[in-house]
């Protein structure tokens, strides 16, 4: 299982616009859910989502991000005043 903090680098590497590790980003381990939640924020909106550790696997990988990506597409949207 990756950590934290190699987790959060990845985010930041294949979202580079959505900020930095510790300030729009952060990554903590649910252990009663055991998945790792990516707590997204930006001005006043903010997102947590639940990743599976096969997900985080996948994405740690250079598989896929696609769960997250939708996440991250989704907080965008919100930013801009484009909710669905």
């Amino acid at each position: 299982m990756h950590d934290k903090k190699e987790l959060c680098d990845k985010i930041t590497a294949l979202y580079p616009d959505i900020g930095a590790c510790g300030m729009n980003v952060d990554v903590s381990w649910d252990e009663q859910e055991k998945m790792w939640v990516v707590h997204l924020e930006k001005d006043v909106h903010k997102l947590d989502h639940y990743l599976a550790t096969t997900d985080a696997d996948y994405c740690m990988d250079d598989k896929q991000c696609v769960s997250l990506g939708l996440e991250i597409a989704q907080l965008r949207k919100n930013i801009e005043g484009k909710q669905f």
